[in-house]
């Protein structure tokens, strides 16, 4: 496969650390182009030197993954699914192995507990594989357990594996087989490059590819601690359905799902009850691509002005671990927005703060 100049300066600029997709659109609104994004870098970080990706690593990464038999898709193009380019943080760029025409179909995700018990399993399997029959993509995250139930139910009919890693990179390593049979009855996909391990910070970054990519997320058997709640509470956030299959009261394996029920989400115990919900979706208003309508954004906005140190030390004490959106930091510190989006900017490609959906910020 052949990229264009522009395609490869868009991977060169998200391999870029510091970069995360929200900044990444931000930038490329406001330069035009990667090319030019790029080139501003060293004049917006004033605290660190900016290593950007050079671009014959970024050829070198395209020439490997096209030997892997996989492909690089970018957003705003379209072979890039448009129900993950519906949500404010889509990636960017995303590597592909596998029958890339699966991701333009349909989809539910299936997600739980590492640990789940044999009938959670089987459960996650019939339901996979009868959504499946019903002309249904299954999406899950290749994670032991109830993931590694749902892709084995869905591989006669398709499934997408969506890895905390490279796409060349297999976790857990007992799933190696599934993960061949994946890459060659459906597809596996990544926003990592080639060669990265799956390390504890990029899995709830995968949630939200796992949520974004489908209509609708179910959540089989999962206790209070399991990462499948994030995957819902995503969901949720981008406006995606959400359900879960109940369980036994005192089995603590089922606490989570049990609590996403008691707080409002649809129940469910078959593939018919998911169909039922997720085939609404045919009636409701098509989706459009936001990943070019970031909040506080607009072309003519002046987003970026270089900011002087003390800009970053009045924003800075409002700052934590918790999120808190850009609009509360700049009435808190009585600065101008240009002021506090430029700061903030400067401040996430140094890896001083995180950028989040829906225009919110905390430490990193």
């Amino acid at each position: 496969m052949i990229y264009t100049t522009e395609q490869i300066d868009w991977l060169r600029l998200y391999r870029t650390e510091g970069v995360g997709p929200i900044t990444f659109y931000r930038l490329l609104q406001k330069y035009k182009t990667a090319s030019a994004a790029i080139d501003a870098l060293p004049h917006i970080v004033k605290t660190k030197s900016v290593s950007v990706v050079s671009r014959d690593d970024a050829e070198r990464e395209l020439d490997a993954l096209s030997k892997l038999g996989g492909h690089m898709i970018f957003a705003g193009d379209e072979t890039y699914p448009l129900s993950l380019s519906a949500i404010e943080d889509a990636p960017p760029v995303l590597s592909v192995i596998g029958n890339i025409d699966l991701l333009h179909k349909q989809s539910v995700a299936i997600v739980g507990s590492r640990n789940a018990s044999l009938n959670a399993r089987k459960l996650a399997t019939k339901m996979a594989r009868d959504l499946g029959t019903a002309d249904l993509v299954v999406t899950s995250g290749l994670a032991r357990g109830i993931d590694t139930a749902a892709h084995e139910g869905a591989l006669a009919s398709g499934t997408i594996a969506v890895v905390a890693g490279g796409v060349d990179v297999v976790y857990p390593k007992e799933n190696t087989e599934l993960y061949k049979q994946i890459c060659a009855q459906g597809a596996v996909i990544s926003e990592c490059a080639l060669g990265t391990q799956p390390l504890a910070q990029h899995f709830p970054k995968r949630n939200r590819i796992v949520s974004g990519l489908s209509d609708g997320t179910v959540v089989v058997e999962a206790n209070f601690r399991s990462g499948s709640l994030i995957t819902a509470r995503m969901a949720g956030e981008q406006g995606r359905d959400v359900m879960a299959v109940p369980g036994f009261p005192s089995d603590p394996r089922s606490e989570g799902t049990n609590a996403l029920i008691r707080d409002g989400v649809t129940l469910v115990r078959q593939a018919a009850d998911v169909l039922e919900v997720v085939r609404s979706f045919i009636s409701r208003p098509a989706r459009h691509s936001t990943i070019f309508q970031t909040d506080g954004f607009s072309e003519s906005a002046e987003i970026i002005e270089f900011p002087v140190q003390n800009v970053r030390d009045v924003i800075l004490p409002e700052l934590s671990s918790t999120p808190v959106n850009v609009d509360e930091i700049i009435r808190a510190c009585h600065l101008r927005s240009a002021e506090v989006h430029g700061t903030l900017l400067e401040m996430e490609l140094d890896g001083t703060v995180l950028r989040l959906p829906g225009n919110r910020v905390c430490l990193a």
